[in-house]
């Protein structure tokens, strides 16, 4: 199932996609929901981020390979986690906003988890039933920034530096799931996800232990070798098989 957020009619309503349509839901998707009638065609409504969460919990690190070229040896002995602000999220077509601040602002694909319900020390057998679906994502950073501040909440959290999308796609073998990147078409990033140092499942259960995770919070699961440069007016898409493209351009904020 595909679970998406719209703009349409001035309001913003989660849906179910169903093949070139969408059918709007009563309320939201953590818990119990069901369609409230109307079925419109995707044409006429506007993807837009598919969840607002609390908060969204990032993993560096968690790639064997982009270790290795950020210079690293091995992955560190336990996830290496840092948190990006709810205001950093954009969706599908917004654009990314270049900072005046950086000169080296750079592309991280990544597998997005999203979490359905409340939940605090969930046993690694038992996350299945607190993850709602999955999404792509882009963990845009500001590279430069990230080496002089020697923390990473300035390089990681300007605003549109979240892209999220296009929608949570609930079922997902994330094993044989390819995960790209492609800047005005040419391929920068591909990697699958047996190729984590850490699944998914691990890293929510460990995450879980220190904060509770709240409905629509998302964890991204880090980002393969091959981050690179963005520039004003390209296009970076993130492709995860199995889920979709997530597409957005590129803009100076000014």
């Amino acid at each position: 199932m595909r679970i998406c957020r719209v703009a349409w009619n001035d309001d913003v309503h989660f849906g179910v996609i169903e093949g070139d349509a969408v059918a709007l839901l009563t309320s939201h998707p953590f818990g119990p929901f069901e369609p409230d009638g109307r079925v419109l065609p995707l044409s006429q409504v506007r993807l837009i981020s598919p969840v607002l969460p609390s908060k969204i919990v990032a993993v560096g690190k968690n790639y064997l390979d982009h270790v290795r070229e950020m210079g690293g040896d091995a992955p560190p002995a336990e996830p290496m986690i840092f948190l990006k602000p709810s205001t950093s999220v954009i969706g599908p077509g917004d654009p990314i906003l270049l900072p005046w601040q950086s000169e080296q602002v750079e592309h991280e694909a990544e597998l997005a988890v999203v979490i359905g319900r409340l939940c605090r020390d969930v046993p690694e057998s038992l996350v299945d039933d607190v993850v709602l679906g999955y999404s792509c994502a882009n963990d845009v950073t500001a590279r430069d920034l990230q080496r002089t501040d020697g923390q990473w909440g300035r390089a990681k959290g300007f605003d549109s530096f979240c892209p999220l999308g296009p929608w949570i796609e609930t079922t997902l073998d994330i094993d044989d799931a390819v995960v790209e990147c492609r800047v005005n078409g040419d391929l920068r990033q591909s990697a699958t996800g047996a190729d984590m140092v850490r699944s998914p499942r691990e890293l929510v259960s460990w995450i879980s232990s220190v904060m509770t995770l709240l409905p629509g919070d998302v964890i991204l699961t880090g980002t393969p070798a091959g981050v690179g440069p963005l520039a004003p007016g390209d296009e970076v898409s993130v492709t995860i098989g199995g889920v979709g493209t997530l597409t957005n351009t590129v803009v100076d904020r000014g």
